[in-house]
């Protein structure tokens, strides 16, 4: 049986954590900081760990994740 393949973009963009959770950039701060009030860019800082239905999605993408 061969390999699977994992999705190119999911390796570019998550990281998997030692207890199985994903890890993933901030979404919302890449343009528009003028009109993001300073409580959002403080609080969209680092990394963040995404919700079960979408950790589903992605680990479903990913087939040698833990």
């Amino acid at each position: 049986m061969p390999k699977m393949k994992t999705k190119s973009s999911c390796k570019k963009r998550f990281k998997v954590t030692a207890k199985g959770k994903i890890k993933a950039g901030q979404a919302g701060k890449r343009h528009g900081m003028i009109k993001r009030t300073t409580k959002f860019i403080r609080d969209a800082r680092g990394t963040t760990v995404l919700s079960e239905p979408d950790t589903k999605i992605i680990k479903s993408m990913m087939p040698y994740s833990r």
